[in-house]
């Protein structure tokens, strides 16, 4: 991983880097566009690095920073389909079962 140890934030972030994760990740990018995305990627790690700067001392560590609560509703039974009004739309049925084609 690439360090935010220097002052600007980038850390070792280069070329060569920038070449091989884009190799890992098969990103297929030209050399010019490598140049492109470099100073972009280390404004990236220069902004993350001004993060670690933050006094989060009296911060709890948290994962989830919204309140949690249950958005599923209760299960209901309700009335089905009878056979026939299942079957009416199905484009093959035979002696009350769906036709389906033969898997190989």
């Amino acid at each position: 991983m690439v360090g935010v140890d220097r002052e600007d934030g980038a850390g070792g972030l280069d070329l060569a880097l920038v070449a091989h994760l884009s190799r890992l990740a098969r990103l297929g990018l030209t050399d010019a566009e490598m140049a492109a995305i470099l100073p972009q990627l280390r404004a990236i790690l220069a902004a993350v690095g001004r993060l670690q700067e933050a006094d989060v001392s009296g911060v709890d560590a948290t994962a989830q920073v919204g309140g949690l609560y249950d958005v599923m509703r209760d299960d209901q039974v309700e009335p089905g389909l009878s056979a026939g009004e299942a079957l009416a739309n199905a484009p093959s049925h035979e002696a009350g079962l769906l036709r389906v084609p033969a898997i190989q």
